[in-house]
């Protein structure tokens, strides 16, 4: 299994956070995103701007520290089941939700419930579960269908709802596609609590006073702006309205760099970015030329997108020099990178040609081609470049941009012909885009739900149990090197890159910064 100790470290603006700098004097922490948290929701929206933020308000039974390593939260212990594939959790207790409740493990019950129910975009996690069990208040165990090493890695962002104030307030489920009491409401266990949200323009957080752990952060309030357009969000920060921004303007890194009171913190986040495709529509939805058949089906078709991709060009015009290429859909370094994978289709327009010729579109064809515009950096400016790329070879893109909060719903619903993604595996581990972007869409079974063109191999939804539960890390491997090798024949998705991590603050500021680019508020000093 490949080591993945590149992406367990945390960078931190003059050290890590040590316990004295509370001496230091409470302060306000204003910060800046592009993207809003859609949602208040932790089982309605399974994106990063919606975890990220709410692992501030919310819980779960693990956490990940600042090396990203898996810690106690609200389970104190976990250990396997005796007997019985599965894990079983001890839970913490004393600790109380922000209304004064008691947390217990019908909390953990009903959260499950609620998070594995077919209306939940976070269904997926569970895939393995066949049965969980409360064996008294503050003992609960996870029943799975094969022993599942990753399971306890694999619901870090598993967030717990105090099931009476769900349930109390009509909000039994999650509204994923539309609202309810939960979507702009909270009532977590986390170290801060949601004092005041405007969707869209400003969402203010205060201190839990009775959080179970202890403070390592003097933010006596803090406020999210979200700021869309990148160059006013690094304006606010330059002239001081803010404290911090991320993602920041790759062109503006060197301004920020020269400015005196200012800091940049650069990473690299474990997020692959790629383009996917529509594999089971019948024919092109935006296509003027081309209007009875969906040439994507041909991975002839699929693999000349690939060679039409000049990966160096965007690095270098669109991406600053700032990112790795990719060739799978986990970055070197991941557990379960296939080494013997390594290699990504080559810029070869000439051969790009070829293969539309091949598969019988010499003139090529026009398609559809989804982006956003405000989720991953700079990503319309490498939809319009890709899109000249694609049109060098004869695949002719018609680009649509749209803002992130209308962009989930439009891939759910087949609106592309192809489409922009980045994905984070939430394990740090290979199995993760197997079970969410490359297993066949399986609603009963909780597997494939973020793969909205439905790609879909036999083979590859055979070998996905079998990687979770091998024990033998060279066989493991091997399983794993064995879809890589069949994603990359047939094309399932075009890997492009990794995206960079570009952080900028306030030299006052000290925080940490995680490569799944989550910005943890108790781990932020205002000096």
């Amino acid at each position: 299994m490949a080591s993945f100790s590149k992406y367990l470290y945390t960078t931190t603006l003059a050290g890590l956070l040590a316990v004295g700098a509370m001496a230091a004097n409470a302060e306000t922490f204003r910060w800046a995103a592009t993207a809003d948290p859609q949602t208040m929701d932790p089982h309605a929206v399974s994106s990063a701007p919606v975890l990220s933020f709410l692992n501030n308000v919310y819980e779960g039974l693990v956490r990940r520290g600042k090396d990203m390593s898996i810690e106690p939260s609200l389970a104190v212990s976990w250990e396997p089941l005796d007997g019985d594939n599965g894990w079983r959790f001890n839970l913490r207790e004393g600790v109380k939700f922000h209304d004064g409740a008691d947390f217990t493990a019908e909390d953990v019950m009903f959260s499950y419930t609620r998070a594995a129910d077919e209306v939940s975009d976070v269904r997926s996690w569970f895939a393995p579960v066949t049965e969980v069990r409360v064996v008294d208040d503050f003992t609960i165990d996870f029943v799975t269908s094969t022993p599942n090493l990753l399971f306890p890695d694999s619901i870090a962002n598993f967030m717990i709802l105090d099931s009476d104030w769900a349930t109390s307030n009509d909000a039994a489920l999650p509204a994923r596609d539309a609202e309810n009491f939960a979507t702009r409401n909270t009532n977590g266990t986390g170290p801060f609590m949601v004092s005041a949200r405007d969707p869209g323009v400003e969402t203010r957080l205060k201190p839990n006073a009775d959080w179970w752990d202890t403070a390592e952060h003097n933010v006596t309030e803090a406020i999210l702006t979200p700021i869309g357009n990148a160059a006013t969000g690094l304006a606010a920060l330059l002239s001081g309205e803010i404290d911090f921004i991320e993602p920041v303007p790759l062109q503006d890194v060197a301004q920020v760099e020269g400015r005196e009171g200012f800091t940049v913190l650069k990473g690299e986040e474990t997020r692959v970015i790629m383009f996917g495709f529509g594999h089971e529509h019948e024919k092109l939805l935006y296509s003027s030329d081309v209007t009875d058949e969906n040439p994507f089906t041909d991975p002839r078709v699929r693999l000349a997108a690939a060679h039409a991709i000049n990966i160096d060009a965007i690095d270098r015009v669109v991406m600053r020099g700032m990112i790795e290429p990719a060739s799978q859909l986990v970055p070197e370094g991941i557990s379960g990178f296939s080494e013997a994978n390594a290699d990504r289709p080559a810029y070869d327009p000439d051969r790009a040609k070829e293969l539309l010729t091949e598969a019988g579109y010499p003139d090529g064809f026009s398609f559809g081609l989804k982006c956003t515009n405000d989720r991953y950096i700079n990503d319309e400016a490498l939809c319009r470049a890709a899109a000249s790329m694609f049109a060098a070879v004869g695949l002719k893109a018609e680009l649509t941009t749209v803002p992130v909060r209308n962009y989930w719903e439009e891939l759910r619903a087949d609106d592309f012909d192809m489409y922009l993604l980045g994905w984070s595996p939430g394990t740090f581990d290979a199995e993760h885009p197997i079970r969410f972007l490359m297993h066949s869409q399986d609603d009963a079974a909780k597997l494939g739900s973020w793969n909205f063109g439905n790609y879909s191999n036999t083979r590859v939804d055979e070998l996905l149990p079998e990687i979770q539960q091998e024990l033998n890390p060279a066989a493991r491997q091997a399983l794993i090197d064995e879809v890589v090798s069949i994603t990359q024949d047939e094309v399932a998705y075009v890997p492009l890159y990794t995206q960079p991590l570009i952080w900028a603050m306030k030299d006052s500021i000290e925080l940490t910064q995680r490569a799944d680019n989550f910005l943890m508020l108790r781990w932020v000093t205002v000096n």
